[in-house]
């Protein structure tokens, strides 16, 4: 079932868990997501970034992959179609392109224009019906060329992006995304208490959930956060099932008894299973599972 993601991360904000949001790549990600969700009954957000949609063939290819595997598969759990951390113009072309919900990332931004520009986006999606997020204070790492190091947003500038209207908030607290470095100092709770707080409690998204401490995810579940998202951690365990399949002889076409083991389809099973593997146990971190009827 297609829905925005407005009314999944209010119901987990009032009930202290949170909803995952997921990057898909491909079909695998994407089928893999949407069938563990199911067997959870849990809400779920795919997202893509724009390199990732890009690489998929665009927006509406990414959008009409979703929405076709959701009705082909029988989904009846609320899924959102996000876009992840997307510019200007991408948030734009994903409004139009059929995404329920989009990511306007101006933290890179002169803080005038990430004010300008969300609350136009605001206004063009939810016209439309879609959810919106902003984000205030650069997550860690790289996404899409950008890199920022793991900043502390500034609690009254998260307050003016607040009250422009969005569904939703990224606020840095020290997160990262991709692998986190050794000697990195935690999640800012402290940080996430004063944005909460300033403003008034709306539902806070952390990025960077991979490599995050499992306690420090249900502290920062119960301090407000309800949305988190997940990307390297599918990546990884996909490129070491498939690195394992090779590595047997599955996958050579001289070998003994092959059976094919170079067909796609069972090339890219072990893969497909890890990350189902994967997202049932972030799904069930987060608190989600028997969720889906808020």
């Amino acid at each position: 079932m297609i829905v925005n993601a407005t009314r999944m991360l209010q119901a987990a904000k009032k009930g202290h868990y949170a909803v995952g949001h997921f990057n898909t790549n491909n079909l695998e990600w994407t089928k893999a997501i949407l069938l563990t969700a199911q067997k959870l009954n849990s809400p779920v957000i795919i997202a893509s970034s724009m390199g990732a949609a890009k690489y998929m063939g665009g927006y509406k290819v990414v959008a009409n992959m979703i929405r076709g595997l959701d009705e082909a598969l029988g989904i009846t759990v609320p899924v959102a179609i996000h876009l992840d951390h997307g510019n200007y113009e991408a948030a734009k072309a994903c409004i139009e392109a059929g995404f329920t919900s989009i990511m306007f990332d101006g933290s890179s931004l002169p803080f005038d224009e990430n004010i300008a520009k969300t609350k136009e986006l605001v206004a063009l999606a939810h016209d439309k019906g879609l959810s919106i997020e902003a984000e205030v204070g650069a997550i860690g790492g790289t996404e899409d060329g950008i890199t920022a190091d793991g900043e502390v947003a500034d609690p009254e500038e998260c307050k003016v992006i607040a009250s422009l209207g969005i569904d939703f908030l990224a606020a840095g607290i020290g997160n990262i995304h991709g692998i986190y470095p050794e000697g990195w100092s935690g999640l800012h709770f402290d940080a996430l208490e004063k944005i909460n707080q300033a403003t008034d409690y709306i539902p806070l998204v952390l990025h960077g959930g991979t490599g995050i401490p499992d306690d420090q995810i249900t502290h920062a579940i119960h301090d407000g956060i309800s949305k988190i998202n997940v990307n390297t951690d599918c990546q990884l365990v996909f490129a070491e099932a498939t690195i394992e399949y090779c590595k047997a002889g599955k996958a050579d076409p001289t070998a003994e008894n092959s059976s094919k083991g170079y067909d796609p389809r069972k090339l890219l099973k072990p893969g497909f299973e890890a990350i189902c593997k994967k997202v049932e146990e972030k799904i069930r971190l987060f608190g989600s599972a028997d969720k889906a009827n808020y």
